[in-house]
């Protein structure tokens, strides 16, 4: 998606205006494309950047790691479900950032070791910034998108 913006002569576009507090929504591949720092990107892999975080690319696994998970969130009573797709994880945040989710703590069936995946910062929001490493897009939960409209009311 980068090289496509790079290619098409936005990337930098898209760099100011998110500078200059254009609210942005980052969903998978789009929290990568808004951090400021990548593990695991590919090599000259930039972003569009704005997000004081290190994100891990495809985190999660392959795709047929995907999975899915009531994930609690800091700003609403109710978990969300989430759906995560090959996707990043945040594993370290700056200190304007705000961690809103994270997954839950969850035992392997089979060990009853912590699943590695448990704890890890999957929602977080900077300032006009917000971004998630699951699609909220594929379930008809609405809060995150509320939320990012207020956002953009501010």
């Amino acid at each position: 998606m980068i090289k496509l913006a790079d290619v098409f002569g936005v990337a930098d576009a898209f760099r100011r205006r998110i500078a200059e507090g254009l609210p942005t929504f980052g969903t998978c591949a789009g929290m990568i494309m808004l951090a400021d720092r990548i593990v695991d990107g590919a090599d000259g892999q930039t972003t569009f950047g704005g997000l004081d975080v290190t994100v891990r690319r495809n985190a999660f696994g392959r795709q047929v790691d995907s999975f899915e998970a009531q994930v609690p969130f800091t700003t609403f009573p109710d978990p969300v479900h989430a759906v995560f797709i090959r996707a990043p994880w945040v594993e370290q945040v700056g200190p304007d950032v705000e961690v809103l989710a994270r997954v839950p703590v969850v035992l392997d069936a089979a060990t009853g070791d912590d699943d590695e995946r448990a704890d890890r910062i999957v929602a977080v929001r900077q300032g006009a910034l917000l971004a998630t490493s699951f699609h909220p897009e594929v379930g008809d939960d609405l809060r995150l998108h509320r939320l990012f409209l207020d956002l953009v009311d501010m």
